[in-house]
């Protein structure tokens, strides 16, 4: 009597799991570089039921029931979001279109082989490096020049240059006399000069082996063979006095949220009638 109790109470949470990953979400559509997390849910192994108290012979196989759902995993979505200029030298933004040979990327960008093998399509990156030293990657590029005239994200993490190491310019330079050209190379706007300082965009085959760390950062968490610089004749462009907006669709998002809700209720409500089958079979049965 209980196994639909559980079920819907597992659906609860798979709800409450969904509901939550929307509502992050939206707190980000204005996040600089943010990318989308959709909440993955499959469900429990199917149970087969037979028929018991009855001698071997007469036993029946009454038929397969689902035992639940459970959110699995939350996927990112690594669309290119849309350009916003701002007019700061200090915003950078990048523009991708990577490519596979032989390999057709669809809207959400992934392809299906005709076997049913998935390739999603490569995604690039800022490469940073955070205050243990260890790798980071991130969309987003509002960056700051601090007083030693290192290049370094919001939170402080310092951006890594083509050579491997962090970014440093001369002091008391400023990014107003930064330009960032096509090779992405800064130069200095006053004299023409080049600053001798190259920007490491970092290729990543596979977006899903990023795993999300806040501040709009990820770690890669696989093999680091499937990553390398981007090549200049790549389809990626790095453009100066613009952010990547979010990619998150604020309407399907509101229909989501909607739509979790309304689950959560049902199954909520569901919980509520076994409730009253187990106070009837208790208080008014029980006593009989």
């Amino acid at each position: 009597m209980l196994r639909g109790l559980y079920t819907a109470a597992a659906g609860m949470t798979a709800q409450q799991r969904r509901h939550d990953t929307v509502t992050n979400n939206i707190a980000n559509i204005n996040t600089p570089g943010y990318k989308q997390t959709n909440a993955v849910a499959r469900s429990f192994p199917e149970m087969l039921l037979s028929l018991t108290g009855v001698e071997p012979q007469d036993a029946k196989q009454v038929g397969r029931i689902s035992t639940g759902v459970m959110a699995e995993e939350s996927l990112s979505i690594h669309l290119q979001g849309d350009m916003q200029q701002t007019g700061k030298s200090s915003d950078f933004a990048i523009s991708s279109s990577l490519t596979v040979p032989g390999m057709a990327f669809d809207a959400s960008g992934k392809n299906v082989s005709p076997d049913g093998e998935v390739t999603f399509q490569p995604q690039a990156f800022f490469t940073v490096q955070n205050a243990a030293g260890e790798t980071r990657y991130t969309r987003g590029g509002s960056f700051l020049l601090t007083d030693q005239g290192n290049l370094v994200t919001g939170d402080g993490s310092n951006v890594i240059g083509a050579n491997g190491q962090p970014i440093r310019f001369a002091a008391g330079i400023s990014l107003d006399d930064l330009a960032l050209n096509d090779q992405r190379r800064f130069i200095n706007t006053k004299t023409g000069a080049d600053t001798g300082v190259q920007l490491l965009i970092t290729r990543v085959d596979n977006p899903n082996q990023l795993v999300r760390e806040g501040d709009g950062k990820y770690r890669l968490n696989g093999d680091a063979a499937g990553t390398r610089p981007v090549a200049l004749n790549e389809a990626v462009a790095v453009q100066q006095g613009y952010i990547e907006r979010s990619n998150v669709d604020a309407a399907q998002s509101s229909v989501d949220l909607m739509a979790a809700l309304r689950a959560y209720e049902a199954n909520q409500k569901v919980v509520q009638a076994y409730d009253e089958s187990l106070d009837k079979a208790v208080n008014q049965i029980g006593r009989i």
